[in-house]
């Protein structure tokens, strides 16, 4: 039993939680500014527990729809279902088990966040598949994580408004960015074995292509700040991911794999910046 749980675990890779923090940031982005800074307890806990959840479902139902590429390329061939240590049934069953219970925490939630909930978990099964049909697999990537600021808007305040779906478009341009990176590791693996990405589509132009994308998320992010009456704590967050993305141009300036990785695993303290200047603003506000 310790050994299913343990193949379990690295399935859902626990053991790496930076998808995780991926995810959590732009649900906290949101959820701070729907709540003003000062959020409902059971809703931080609910979309907390989601987003470790759905991340988990996420990497099951992903490695499942790759368990016959993952074992032709290096990085991934040692992954349980691809070794051959979890059968895709069990793989299945686990993510319709995460899934369930994460549906479970949503119905502590209103109707309108539950409602929006199917879109989610549509976007989450969809997303692994995507990579067969279209080189723009990154943007399904960003929509299913993006999902949870829609939902948080809901579940706070009882609507969606503008500032949610500008903050929506900003985690989809970000997560288009930081998961090209990822794709520039395993280009040439994903060439071979016919696997689609934008790394692939962008090509030479992928450097410049990302930096626009980066660009449009810090402008996105700015309007999002103008619709919420943010302040200049907001902006000097805002300033501080500018400066990270400017060192993940520098990571990726020779297309190294190693580099590259760092530069995707250095979008988290992107996301940290974000939430701190969230953070920041509203905590030195003085009440009327």
């Amino acid at each position: 039993m310790k050994d299913r749980l343990t193949q379990y675990a690295l399935l859902m890779r626990l053991d790496r939680p930076i998808g995780i923090f991926l995810l959590m940031w732009p649900m906290l982005w949101a959820l701070w500014i729907a709540s003003e800074g000062s959020p409902h307890l059971p809703v931080l806990l609910v979309f907390t527990g989601g987003v470790v959840l759905m991340r988990s479902a996420g990497c099951v139902i992903n490695d499942y729809a790759d368990r016959h590429y993952d074992p032709h390329v290096e990085r991934t061939r040692d992954r349980p279902i691809a070794a051959g240590r979890v059968r895709p049934g069990e793989a299945l069953a686990l993510f319709a088990v995460l899934c369930l219970t994460a549906f479970g925490l949503v119905l502590f939630m209103n109707r309108l966040t539950i409602m929006l909930s199917f879109a989610g978990a549509a976007l989450a099964v969809l997303y692994p598949f995507m990579k067969r049909f279209t080189h723009l697999p990154q943007v399904f990537l960003g929509a299913a994580f993006g999902w949870a600021v829609p939902m948080v808007f809901a579940a706070q305040t009882g609507g969606v408004p503008k500032e949610a779906w500008l903050l929506f478009v900003a985690t989809v341009l970000w997560a288009t960015a930081y998961d090209t990176m990822y794709g520039m590791v395993d280009r040439e693996d994903d060439l071979k074995i016919g696997v689609k990405s934008t790394a692939i589509l962008f090509g030479e132009a992928d450097r410049a292509i990302i930096a626009v994308i980066q660009i449009l998320l810090l402008a996105a992010l700015m309007m999002v700040g103008e619709a919420a009456s943010l302040g200049v704590y907001y902006y000097f967050g805002l300033l501080l991911a500018a400066g990270l993305a400017l060192y993940q141009q520098y990571l990726i300036r020779e297309r190294e794999p190693k580099a590259c990785f760092q530069a995707f695993l250095n979008n988290n303290w992107f996301g940290a910046a974000v939430f701190s200047g969230i953070v920041l603003d509203y905590l030195v506000r003085v009440p009327a």
